[in-house]
């Protein structure tokens, strides 16, 4: 009886050899993919590139809020619809450097 579950555990210990082997190169095989694939892949950089200053989410969503905001105000308080039209232009041109000289970060 002994003889018989010794060879049941050789047995059975065999066969969990052959799968480690199997996962093991299976494993192995994944990582190569991916290390193949992470070096054909463009890297994204991330981060500030370029020399203009990033802004922050809210930094950002402040400056579109409150752009609608005068352009809403324009549109309710100005009656002449060329001079509506020439307030909100000039608003948009001038915006970039209203964004500079608020949140500049440079003090």
């Amino acid at each position: 009886m002994s003889r018989e579950r010794a060879h049941r555990r050789a047995a059975r210990e065999a066969e969990a050899a052959r799968e480690r082997v199997v996962r093991q190169r299976q494993m192995a095989r994944r990582a190569r993919r991916r290390a193949l694939v992470r070096r054909m892949t463009p890297t994204v950089r991330r981060g500030r590139t370029g020399r203009l200053p990033r802004h922050s989410r809210g930094e950002r969503a402040a400056i579109v809020l409150l752009t609608m905001a005068a352009m809403i105000l324009i549109w309710v308080f100005v009656a002449d619809l060329a001079l509506r039209i020439a307030l909100i232009a000039l608003l948009l041109l001038v915006l970039p450097a209203i964004v500079v000289i608020a949140l500049d970060r440079r003090t």
